[in-house]
């Protein structure tokens, strides 16, 4: 067993300031700690990043892809295009909404959904296009929305990943159809549990809002009215606070990855591991805000499994991870007439990506040891 006197390293930690942590304890101290003026602020700050569109934040990434859907109109009977790279959640709020997903396979390159075989998957069913913006790389926007406004289809943005992230030099969220992105605590902006809905108009906008407290509409001192199936969504005073300390420093945290991600590219050049064609992200560094550092193990050329490389890293020192599984793969899935070989590159990626350590304390040096470690793991595969 190698052992290492370096502290371990994880894949991934949230930094949360100290004057951020203050604020919570103000919040805790005020007496409002459920939705309120931190909500509010925090809303404002977000329309004001995204250009001035209405927003509404909830409790999670996941229930603002399912108000998403619900706002665009989709409901039983109706089909979702998606991809099966990405957590399960994605698919799961299509079938949450009583519509179908429909898996398009991903291009092996941006391992985003392939664009060329998306309007293969339209048919008279197709109400939407949910795309994955996968570690924050968005897919190819002019034409997607190109495809989208041919066949008059609505578009919800999975950009869980994407804060930060840019097309061309406008920020993901600040144009588009609806975009959901989340504040999950692994996410580059964390308000522990969280996610905006970024919105078209003032009506969709209160459309959200009732959908995320129970579809009631006060009037007055005592008047109330409930004219929409609306849920318990709403995101706390607290977490709100924990999202504004992060979203003022978004840049800054979006600057830091790219150069750790440039850091990574330098120290994988002439090593073991690019020996044996490791694979390697698609070098994005004008539109990603690098969420993640993925790389692909070629386990063709490897005695070991996936398992077995993430454990030897782990006694080295260093956390990974594992995003994602081919989702249509799972058991909800297969039961529902999903099976191997359908999307090949999905299938490919989904059985050998590995998540590297990457967030915003780290330094050159942990990308260095990182990296070291990966290289003797794969020296010793070269010499078996």
């Amino acid at each position: 067993m190698t052992q290492t006197s370096r502290p371990f390293l994880p894949f991934v930690r949230p930094e949360i300031d100290e004057k951020t942590i203050q604020g919570v304890a103000d919040v805790l101290g005020s007496g409002w700690i459920t939705t309120g003026p931190q909500n509010q602020q925090f809303e404002a700050e977000l329309s004001a990043y995204f250009g001035g569109r209405p927003v509404r934040a909830f409790n999670s990434g996941t229930c603002t892809m399912e108000i998403g859907l619900r706002i665009a109109g989709v409901d039983a009977g109706d089909e979702v295009i998606t991809t099966p790279v990405t957590w399960v959640s994605t698919a799961n709020v299509i079938l949450e909404v009583g519509a179908t997903p429909v898996f398009v396979d991903i291009d092996p390159v941006t391992r985003n959904m392939d664009l060329n075989l998306l309007e293969r998957a339209i048919t008279p069913r197709t109400k939407a296009i949910m795309p994955v913006y996968l570690a924050g790389l968005p897919v190819d926007m002019d034409r997607l929305y190109e495809i989208a406004r041919a066949h008059k289809l609505r578009v919800i943005e999975d950009a869980a990943q994407a804060i930060g992230s840019s097309w061309r030099g406008k920020r993901i969220g600040s144009f588009g159809d609806i975009i959901s992105i989340s504040f999950h605590a692994n996410k580059n902006v964390t308000s522990i549990e969280g996610g905006v809905l970024v919105l078209n108009n003032d009506d969709e906008a209160e459309l959200a809002r009732k959908y995320r407290l129970q579809g009631i509409t006060r009037t007055g001192m005592d008047g109330m009215d409930c004219d929409v199936l609306g849920g318990k969504y709403n995101l706390t005073d607290v977490a709100a606070r924990v999202g504004l300390g992060q979203l003022r420093q978004v840049e800054r945290f979006t600057q830091k990855r790219r150069e750790l991600a440039r850091a990574y590219f330098e120290a994988f050049k002439g090593g073991a591991a690019e020996k044996l064609d490791i694979g390697l992200p698609v070098a994005d560094f004008e539109n990603s805000n690098w969420h993640m550092f993925q790389i692909a193990l070629p386990l063709d050329r490897l005695t070991l499994t996936r398992a077995q490389f993430m454990e030897q890293l782990k006694e080295r020192g260093v956390g990974a991870g594992v995003h994602y599984p081919a989702l249509h793969l799972f058991t909800l899935y297969r039961e529902r007439g999903f099976r191997e070989g359908m999307f090949p590159h999905a299938e490919k990626l989904g059985a050998s990506t590995v998540t590297l350590p990457l967030f915003t304390q780290m330094n050159t040096d942990d990308v260095a040891h990182v990296v070291g470690a990966i290289d003797a793991i794969f020296e010793q595969q070269r010499n078996a």
